[in-house]
Formats: C-alpha cells, structure tokens, sequence
C-alpha cells in the first residue's frame, strides 16, 4: 500500500482482510476504505458507488467549425452564445469570439444536456459556471458582459441559477 501511494498519491486505497488488527496501518496510508470479511454485497456496491462519486469525470467538449477548422471548446470554456443572422457567436473565457454558421437548435441540443446552460431565450444561451450574479433581468457574467433573460423565462431562469447555486455549494 505504502508502494502505491508513493507511484499514484491520489488513488483510492481499499483494505479487505479478515480482523480489523491492521486497520490503524491502513488510515496511516490514507486508506479510502477498511472492509472486514464476510462482507456484504450491500457493502461492496455502497463503497463502489461512493468510490465511483469520487472520481473526477471528463469535461464534455464541443466540437465547432470555425474558419473551416474543426475546434475542440470543453463546456467549461464557454461563457455564453448568440444566434444573430444565421451565425452563433461564442464567448469563451480566453477573452475569444468564435464565429460559426450553424442553426441554434443543432447547437444547444448538446448543451441542453448539461445543467450549467440555460437558454435566455431566442437565440442566447449562457454557461451559469461562468455566471458571477442575476440581477434584474440578466446574468452577470464573469467577463463583465451581461446577457437578458426574456420576460416569460425570468421565474425559471432565477430558479435554475438557485438551484446551481445550491448544487455547488455557492450559497446557504
């Protein structure tokens, strides 16, 4: 154990053994884990579950066609994005705006899917990970820039930043 450790000071120590004599040899490792045998099935999905909760997941990644080349923008990098005159402007958090053609709804679909975007309304979505504050009507971004909320989506879009708030442990 003290071998991993030295090649891999991150990972996840698990001890099964029959006594627990050796358990304080285990915390002194920074074991994750001291299962003692018999254990339960119940027991080992519980502790492979909360092992799996620890792991860190990739950062989804966007491909977009700028300039006839292929970018790879992570999630993370996205500030927010505009549809305006059948192109979609995309503000990223290394101070860039990258220009592309394509329909709004082709490019949100992904996005959608993952609870750090919000569409404001027509044609603008916006990352709430790079969203400092709400105030009136807008998102205040972490760039500086500020992006309205239409009027219909304002209760859901205060809801929405709350609740990503919440889950981030920001706030409370």
């Amino acid at each position: 154990a003290k071998e991993l450790r030295k090649t891999d000071a991150d990972c996840l120590l698990v001890f099964t053994t029959t006594s627990t004599d050796h358990a304080l040899e285990g915390f002194q490792v920074r074991a994750f884990h001291y299962l003692v045998k018999p254990f339960s099935e119940a027991e080992l999905s519980g502790l492979l579950d909360e092992m799996l909760a620890k792991l860190p997941r990739p950062e989804p990644v966007l491909t977009v066609k700028v300039d006839g080349s292929d970018i790879h923008l992570r999630y993370r990098d996205i500030i927010s994005a505009e549809h305006f005159a059948h192109i979609i402007n995309i503000r990223t958090t290394a101070g860039k705006t990258l220009a592309m053609r394509q329909s709004f709804k082709a490019f949100t679909e992904p996005l959608k899917k993952d609870p750090r975007f919000f569409v404001c309304g027509r044609g603008t979505i916006i990352n709430m990970e790079n969203a400092a504050d709400f105030q009136d009507a807008a998102f205040c971004m972490t760039d500086g820039s500020q992006v309205y909320v239409s009027q219909e989506l304002l209760k859901a879009a205060r809801q929405a930043f709350m609740e990503f708030l919440l889950q981030r442990g920001r706030v409370g």
